[in-house]
């Protein structure tokens, strides 16, 4: 994780009203040409770290934040 955390990479920061998200992309999109393809590709690309994201322990550990409410 160190090497990633020298190199300079594309962030967003998403927010809906429920959530406020900071990504920093590691994959490099200029492989592909068409914007729409490109776009696609980064959108199935978040679907698939939310899917492992749900499968972690983590994603458990972070939902007991909410335990001592």
């Amino acid at each position: 994780m160190d090497d990633v955390d020298k190199l300079l990479l594309p962030e967003i920061n998403l927010e809906t009203d429920d959530i406020i998200m900071n990504i920093a992309v590691k994959k490099d999109y200029s492989k592909i040409e068409d914007l729409n393809e490109r776009k696609e590709e980064f959108i199935n690309d978040l679907r698939d770290f939310i899917e492992e994201f749900d499968q972690t322990e983590e994603s458990l550990e972070f939902m007991k934040y909410y335990d001592d409410f």
